[in-house]
């Protein structure tokens, strides 16, 4: 089993070995590869729609990169063209065409939404601006009334508002329990459903492992007991990937937490490639090798389960025009999420 040194020091570096991995060139190239002059974040491996994951994504960046102007030009677009819905949800998928684009999906994505909430938190006390906290609140207070059910498993975060609640069960993405977005929640707009959540995220993630390495399926049906949702490939994937990430930035890594994962791609150090995902049923894995931006995620995990017994310089690869929308973000998020969760 892994034991983690409480306030383990991370060492960052690039694929290089010199110089700190978050710079703002990064960010000047992120915007120029993904990020429209109006504001609108690009999903290039995606067909080039917009969502709010993506939104998110860019205001979180933004307000690390301490740049106002890009923050508001995508907090902007975002409450022009998803936060149309008659509540402070936003609509999580937006589809360009020949009249300018429009919404193609009003239903939420709640991961979304809280990376949005989450950055406007940040904004707020970045800038100290109180209409950037007041829209996170106006987030967040819906997030609590709409999206959070009980159950016998504890409070469950519903993945959207429509469509995930069915005679046969719940169906929830536990890469949606966004951890440290639930820690901002819990601090700007106090309730008991924040702290259930952490807890009920973090005991679905201890009960519904599968396969041979015993990983989280990127979708889980819940009943009686967690399965893998039957409506959804049966795997541990882009979704599920995040969920370490996601418990690293909440310094909520400890051994039992990051185990699965580090067997999972700990098989594979030496070989030619690391897989980007493993089927559930059957164990079988990804025939090429995972991007840049999981990569990082991999090594990430491998340097905090690591850093009690030996620790090292954390190496990212670099960050280049040849990546598409979801590995660029995956590498800048857990860059900083580097960053943060060793500033203890």
């Amino acid at each position: 089993m892994i034991r983690l040194a409480a306030g383990a020091l991370l060492v960052l570096a690039c694929a290089s070995g010199a110089g700190a991995a978050a710079s703002d060139a990064d960010w000047l190239l992120y915007q120029k590869l993904y990020v429209g002059a109006d504001g609108r974040v690009i999903d290039t491996g995606n067909g080039g729609i917009s969502h709010s994951e993506g939104q998110g994504t860019g205001l979180l960046l933004a307000a690390y990169y301490r740049d106002r102007a890009a923050f508001d030009r995508i907090w902007g677009w975002t409450q022009r063209n998803l936060q149309i819905r008659g509540d402070r949800l936003l609509a999580w998928k937006w589809v360009p065409g020949e009249n300018g684009g429009a919404v193609a999906d009003a239903n939420n994505a709640t991961d979304g939404d809280l990376f949005v909430a989450w950055a406007l938190a940040r904004g707020a006390r970045q800038w100290g601006d109180a209409q950037y906290l007041q829209s996170a609140r106006d987030i967040s207070r819906d997030i609590r009334v709409k999206l959070v059910v009980d159950s016998v498993h504890g409070l469950l975060l519903l993945p959207a508002e429509q469509g995930f609640v069915k005679p046969d069960g719940i169906t929830l993405n536990l890469s949606y329990w966004v951890f440290p977005a639930l820690q901002e929640m819990q601090r700007i707009d106090p309730g008991a459903q924040w702290a259930g959540l952490l807890e009920s995220g973090l005991s679905l993630l201890r009960n519904a492992r599968f396969g041979r390495w015993q990983l989280p399926p990127d979708w889980l049906r819940l009943n009686d007991q967690p399965e893998i949702a039957p409506d959804f490939k049966p795997r541990f994937s882009y979704d599920a990937l995040r969920v370490p990430l996601y418990l690293i930035w909440a310094r909520l890594d400890n051994g039992e937490n990051l185990q699965a994962f580090i067997d999972f791609w700990g098989h594979f150090m030496g070989a030619r490639f690391i897989p980007a995902w493993s089927a559930l049923n059957d164990d079988s894995v990804d025939s090429y090798d995972a991007s840049p931006g999981i990569h990082a995620v991999i090594s990430l995990t491998q340097v905090r389960a690591a850093a009690a017994s030996n620790p090292r310089r954390l190496k990212l690869p670099g960050f280049g025009p040849g990546q598409d929308y979801y590995s660029a973000s995956l590498l800048l998020l857990t860059t900083i999420a580097a960053m943060e969760s060793s500033a203890r």
